[in-house]
């Protein structure tokens, strides 16, 4: 993995591009920019995803791969996000790199969950779904 310095602007927690064309951005908390950037690409087509994320832990790792995104530049990232990132052969590098971030969807899922069980307990826990 490598190292990557640059930070998103104050206000922005999620940037994703196609190439090096910037195609959504958006400001919000927890996870919802990455459920935010779902909804953005249903339907549609891009290539060579690229997601610049605030925070990646693991639970975000997990959504970003379920997106198809190649690459991943993190200000912040944890071991168990880069697991992710690895087991499912995308790019990644970060600013700061830590054991754990301070989230409670980092405690409930290791690196080798299954993605579709990852996937249904987080559309829970944002409200997009209801059991």
């Amino acid at each position: 993995m490598e190292k990557y310095e640059e930070k998103l602007p104050e206000g922005i927690s999620l940037r994703l591009y196609s190439g090096n064309e910037l195609i959504f951005e958006n400001g919000g908390k927890w996870l919802h920019p990455l459920f935010a950037a779902e909804d953005f690409l249903s339907g549609r087509t891009f290539t060579d995803l690229r997601l610049h994320d605030t925070v990646s832990g693991t639970a975000a790792a997990f959504l970003a791969a379920r997106l198809g995104i190649e690459r991943v530049h993190a200000d912040m990232a944890s071991t168990g996000a880069l697991a992710v990132y690895e087991r499912f052969g995308i790019k990644a590098s970060f600013g700061t790199l830590v054991d754990r971030i301070l989230c409670r969807t980092e405690e409930l899922f290791t690196p080798d969950s299954d993605p579709d069980e990852v996937y249904a307990e987080l559309s829970v826990r944002a409200g997009r779904i209801r059991t």
